[in-house]
């Protein structure tokens, strides 16, 4: 059996996973104006750096929202589609190793995928928060929408300056929210406030708005493991945020090694399904 390449086409970057003997091997990501370009940058690059020739590829799997630019095969290789949310289901599950969980894709939006097994997918919904959320606020505030510029600017911000928390108008902890718990953002936000506290204070917002809202999304099904997976999910802010949203909701946030390139081994890993 020869390889199964797995390409998550965004609109500016792809992402791509070679499947070998059935495992995930050297994930890649290349960025490019448009998807096209990315995606045949990306599976050329790919073969390239893994000394792969053409013929070892035995199939490509497209996801992503650049898919639908793709109207034939890669490269003359047999090229088939895969739907997103399935991707990241599949993707998800194999690399965090749970059954039954809450995929929680981070993209520029962020989507809710309630798997059970690799066979009970189901798209349970989104919010319109998420990484383009982040970049846009940037923009405007920061005069960048830089990510790893911004995540580095919040590593000095102190989140207490922007953020009212539960502490700043209870003398004791309220039922069920301890006395660090948000109970406002950016509510405490001044005209003066540095650039490293705003910074802090959009992540920290972006963050706790995806985590709450896919608790709420769990609500009735008894799911207590949400994977968390794109790219915000490499901000270090994430240690942060979610071990407190653990505390708070009685759940558990999982991270898998991969989990910028979940979408694509979903996607490779759909062929065998």
């Amino acid at each position: 059996m020869g390889i199964i390449i797995g390409i998550d086409v965004g609109i500016s970057t792809t992402k791509i996973v070679g499947l070998v003997d059935g495992k995930p091997s050297s994930p890649l990501r290349i960025s490019a104006a448009d998807p096209i370009t990315s995606l045949y940058g990306a599976f050329g690059k790919y073969l390239h750096d893994n000394n792969i020739e053409l013929d070892n590829v035995e199939h490509v799997m497209l996801t992503g929202v650049g898919a639908a630019y793709v109207k034939n095969d890669v490269y003359g290789v047999a090229t088939s589609r895969c739907d997103e949310f399935v991707a990241d289901a599949l993707g998800a599950i194999y690399e965090s190793h749970l059954d039954h969980a809450m995929v929680v894709s981070m993209g520029t939006g962020t989507s809710f995928v309630m798997c059970q097994g690799g066979n009970d997918i189901r798209h349970i919904g989104g919010i319109g928060i998420g990484g383009g959320t982040l970049q846009g606020l940037s923009r405007i505030m920061l005069n960048t929408s830089d990510i790893k510029q911004v995540s580095a600017l919040a590593m000095q911000g102190d989140i207490s300056h922007v953020n009212l928390l539960i502490g700043d108008i209870s003398a004791q902890p309220l039922p069920g929210l301890p006395m660090e718990a948000t109970a406002s953002i950016f509510a405490r936000a001044k005209n003066d406030a540095s650039k490293e506290d705003i910074a802090c204070g959009l992540i920290y917002m972006v963050l706790q708005s995806i985590g709450s809202a896919a608790v709420l999304a769990a609500q009735g099904t008894g799911c207590r493991d949400m994977v968390l997976i794109g790219n915000l999910s490499l901000l270090p802010q994430c240690k942060e945020v979610f071990p407190a949203l653990e505390k708070l909701y009685g759940v558990r946030f999982h991270i898998p090694k991969f989990s910028e390139y979940c979408t694509a081994i979903g996607a490779a890993l759909a062929f065998q399904k």
